[in-house]
């Protein structure tokens, strides 16, 4: 029972590493795959606790656990290697495609690929020249992607209340800021401070930028803190690899993304970063940055007095060359008075007119109905009129009814108002008695009509069946088609090998096909050699011998 142990205890990656013993027969000992994994791993680590390699990163990747995998290659030659979660946060620079860089690490074996990979420890570029090829990289990227469009530019306030500062607060930079913004125009100043070199200096700006467009507008929710109306992200001047947190595709994305203004001056004004081309403005020094952001007091000032100067003179000569104006058509003016006295007296004479007219055209109308009253009649003689008209009429009336009533031969009484015609009602009988004739003379008159068509049909149905081929067919002929139903009517249609149906007067079909060859037709007996007068035939019908016989 002790050989599984001791077996169970090698086996484990941090137990002593013992030499097997050698196969009886050989001098070579015997090692497990484990066994001989862990003593290559524990070789290379030995031999390359700390390494610095300089090459190309190609096809990295970072996992959801955020580890980056990725690999280190030059023209001869690829290394794996592997950044830990906690190391990428703390790398100044991002692994790209493409990029070269200067790697130190240690070196280590992966046995359950049998690999050996690169742990990384600190990453930085390769010199100057790669810098400059990942930072133009970088821009082409970011420039496809319009976050340097020029339409996305805001336009700066003019005289902003409250201006966002981002930068060291121990520096240089707020101070000449703040010295420059009291020379010209004193502002409302809201410092965020961040680091602006090393490793957390992009975060940092990036948290800044976004901070303040997070502010509310009339301050931050439980607090005074206002809402900055421009934002200045401001830095020294320095080295490239100084200015690489300006750089970066988060501080990038923030600024083009920001709704406030955003003036940029990082740096000198030979020093260009990424966000310049992503701010609304940017200014080649930080104190350049403030006076742009806010104007000159004194020259508004003096620009305020003398637009109030200008204004005001040029408000009084208006108003004098309006009073002028008006003195001048004023005395092209007649007399007020006078045109008034003129219209008033026009205007009497006209109302005095005006009642004269309406009493003579009062009078008028009264004398015309006066007139018109005369031509008329008296109501009660027209109604008296047409009374005795309504007695005449109604008598009239009475003796033409009697009159009716007498030559009818019937009776009228009057109290009752009935008229009692006795030939009349012979004359309903005579006219009920020719209705009830009417009908069997329309059913005779109908019956005849539907024979005579009847006829007519019949005579049509034998005409038509006359003119159809299956008569001549009945007669001894036949019908020769194709396949397809098409009938056969001349030589040059019956082609050698033709399949054709022939059709018969029971309207069966019999198949058949045509063999090649003329139609034979038979030679009359007359024609034939020499006539043989001394046998008689006796006349028979003649043979019918069909067209297409011989085609069988």
């Amino acid at each position: 029972m002790a050989a599984p142990q001791l077996k169970s205890a090698m086996t484990s990656e941090n137990a002593p590493l013992i030499a097997p013993e050698p196969r009886p027969g050989s001098n070579l000992p015997e090692f497990t795959v484990g066994d001989l994994a862990r003593r290559l791993k524990r070789s290379i680590e030995e031999e390359f606790g700390f390494v610095r390699v300089r090459g190309e990163i190609s096809q990295p990747k970072k996992h959801s656990s955020g580890h980056c995998y990725m690999r280190l290659k030059d023209d001869t030659a690829v290394i794996e290697a592997v950044c830990w979660r906690g190391t990428m946060a703390k790398l100044a620079i991002r692994p790209e495609e493409g990029l070269e860089v200067i790697v130190t690490g240690r070196m280590t074996t992966y046995p359950g690929r049998s690999q050996y990979q690169l742990i990384v420890e600190s990453m930085e570029l390769a010199g100057e020249g790669a810098l400059l090829k990942m930072l133009e990289e970088r821009k082409r990227r970011l420039t496809a992607e319009g976050l340097f469009d020029p339409a996305r530019k805001k336009r700066i306030p003019f005289l902003p209340d409250v201006i966002g500062v981002v930068t060291s607060p121990t520096g240089a930079v707020i101070r000449d800021i703040l010295h420059r913004l009291n020379d010209r125009f004193p502002r409302h100043v809201l410092l965020w401070p961040v680091a602006v070199q090393g490793e957390r200096a992009a975060a940092e700006v990036t948290a800044a930028i976004e901070g303040f467009n997070r502010i509310q507008p009339g301050g931050a929710q439980g607090s005074r803190v206002p809402r900055p109306d421009l934002i200045i992200v401001a830095r020294g001047g320095g080295s490239l690899e100084d200015l690489m947190a300006f750089n970066e595709e988060n501080v990038v994305r923030a600024a083009a993304a920001s709704a406030i203004p955003l003036i940029s001056a990082v740096g000198h004004e030979t020093d260009t970063t990424l966000i310049d081309f992503a701010s609304d403005l940017r200014a080649p020094t930080p104190t350049a940055a403030a006076e742009m952001a806010v104007p000159v007091r004194g020259e508004l000032l003096a620009q305020i007095l003398d637009d109030e100067r200008r204004l005001l003179a040029s408000a009084l000569r208006a108003v004098e060359d309006r009073r002028n104006r008006v003195e001048g058509l004023a005395r092209g003016l007649g007399d007020p008075r006078a045109l008034l006295e003129g219209h008033a007296q026009r205007l009497d004479d006209r109302a005095e007119r005006l009642n004269l007219a309406a009493s003579a055209l009062l009078e008028r109308r009264r004398t015309r109905v006066g007139e018109l009253a005369a031509k008329l009649r008296h109501p009660r003689e027209k109604l008296a009129q047409a009374d005795q008209k309504l007695v005449s009429e109604s008598r009239a009336l009475d003796s033409a009814l009697r009159h009716a009533v007498t030559t009818a031969g019937g009776r009228f009484d009057r109290v009752a108002g009935r008229l009692s015609l006795t030939p009349a009602r012979v004359k309903l009988a005579d006219g009920e008695r020719r209705v009830a004739d009417l009908t069997p003379r329309l059913d005779r008159s109908y019956a005849k009509g539907v024979a005579d068509k009847a006829a007519k049909l019949a005579s049509l149905g034998q005409l038509l069946e006359s003119y159809s081929y299956k008569g001549v067919l009945a007669r001894g002929f036949a019908l020769v088609e194709d396949r397809d139903g098409r009938p056969v009517t001349r030589a040059d249609q019956a082609t050698p090998g033709l399949a054709v149906n022939i059709v018969f007067a029971d309207d069966a079909k019999v198949a058949a096909t045509i063999d090649g060859g003329a139609p034979k037709m038979e030679t009359k007996p007359e024609l034939q050699g020499e006539a043989k007068p001394e046998k008689k035939v006796a006349p028979r019908k003649p043979r019918v011998v069909p067209v297409q016989g011989s085609l069988f």
